[in-house]
């Protein structure tokens, strides 16, 4: 099972670097739509539902695994700005991606991240949000819709 995840994971991720400007145009048609909710647990054993900040505030997910080297790149941007992020409201919440918890707690503690990283060890989120490659960036806004969602960081759009 691990191996097949491994395999579907750089499927996605081939795929979605070779889809070029098309995957954008299609990312930006996908946004302004509800964004589905999803119950997963924490590294430190919280258990986090996407919906309990519902019209409370936004919501910054970054989809991301340990292998990837972009998603090193965005967890380390994401940290340098998440004081900047926390202060305008953002809730940040970095989801890996199918793998085992006791591997993304010895990757994640050279971060030292502020914000929560949580576990989609089965990929029910993933799928939820058609993350076709990590990172995979998505912004929900306050009210629960998706105003963004494409593979590169969008500090300008927050």
């Amino acid at each position: 099972m691990k191996y097949f995840l491994k395999i579907l994971l750089a499927a996605l991720i081939l795929s979605s670097l070779f889809s070029g400007y098309s995957g954008r145009l299609e990312a930006a048609a996908k946004t302004q739509s509800i964004a589905p909710d999803f119950i997963l647990q924490g590294l430190k054993g919280e258990t986090v539902t996407l919906g309990s900040y519902r019209n409370k505030q936004p919501v910054f997910l970054f989809f991301w695994t340990t292998w990837c080297p972009f998603c090193r790149r965005g967890l380390r941007d994401l940290s340098e700005n998440y004081p900047e992020l926390a202060e305008k409201g953002w809730e940040v919440l970095a989801i890996n991606i199918g793998e085992p918890a006791e591997k993304v707690k010895g990757f994640i503690d050279n971060y030292s991240p502020q914000f929560k990283v949580l576990l989609d060890q089965d990929l029910t989120a993933a799928y939820a949000y058609d993350v076709l490659g990590v990172p995979t960036y998505v912004l929900i806004d306050k009210t629960g819709l998706i105003v963004f969602k494409d593979n590169y960081l969008p500090l300008d759009k927050m």
